[in-house]
């Protein structure tokens, strides 16, 4: 049976996406500091998945709990999907250094705790995934802190690429738009092109199936926001000042 293990699965897109891989025969190791959710989850998938959920409980953003807890396992799954992650906006440009910490703790100290705590079971085979996000591309109004912490995830990513070349598999980088979660659920601005965590689990799945160095979707946003990102940095500012007025 192949194994795969995801952080942040208790809900929204690391949800779907170990109900979908254990729909499809895989043993998943469902991570998360939400027992109860993760409880519900191996309950609903049962009866019906041909797979099997197991649940690991702990908080991304203790290490010490992060490696008390993985350092349990036997042998670490092949496919490791870094998804947990968190989002605060700020308004008006003001800054609160206690927000930004927050949101870097998840988003970018929660996966390198993860991987210090992994790295030294990592084979030939083992195929890292991290989840970003297309707000790493450039920048976005109230996303300064997000936006940095999805920035960093993705320079990392990219460098443990050329790093690890001849010591894993691969690593495959997921910038997703906007994802129906209920992260998002809270947000409070409109979300151009937003897709459902359906859609997200199977674009992400089929191009890890793929073993794409990176995947983004809707494509139709993420081209745009990479197209912007290819313009000097006075006229990015211009277009997404207009982009998000209009939208507002």
């Amino acid at each position: 049976m192949k194994q795969v293990l995801i952080t942040g699965a208790s809900s929204g897109i690391g949800l779907q996406l170990a109900t979908d891989y254990a729909h499809g025969g895989w043993q998943v190791y469902a991570c998360g500091q939400n027992q109860q959710r993760l409880q519900q989850l191996v309950d609903n998938l049962e009866l019906t998945a041909t797979g099997k959920i197991i649940p690991l409980v702990f908080d991304v953003t203790n290490l010490e709990q992060t490696q008390q807890v993985l350092s349990q396992l036997e042998a670490l799954p092949e496919l490791i999907i870094l998804n947990a992650g968190t989002c605060e906006y700020i308004d008006d440009g003001v800054i609160d250094s206690d927000l930004f910490k927050r949101v870097f703790e998840v988003n970018f100290f929660g996966i390198i705790h993860c991987l210090e705590a992994m790295q030294s079971h990592f084979t030939a085979a083992t195929h890292l995934v991290f989840i970003s996000s297309s707000a790493a591309y450039t920048a976005l109004p109230r996303a300064e802190a997000y936006g940095a912490s999805k920035a960093a995830l993705s320079y990392l990513a990219n460098g443990l690429a050329i790093d690890l070349k001849d010591k894993i598999n691969t690593v495959t980088l997921v910038n997703p738009g906007f994802v129906a979660t209920p992260l998002t659920n809270k947000n409070d601005f409109p979300m151009p092109m937003i897709v459902s965590c359906e859609y997200a689990s199977r674009k992400i799945r089929q191009g890890i199936s793929n073993q794409q160095a990176e995947i983004h979707f809707p494509i139709k946003f993420t081209l745009l926001l990479k197209a912007i990102a290819l313009l000097p940095l006075a006229v990015q500012r211009v277009m997404i000042q207009r982009m998000t007025r209009k939208a507002s």
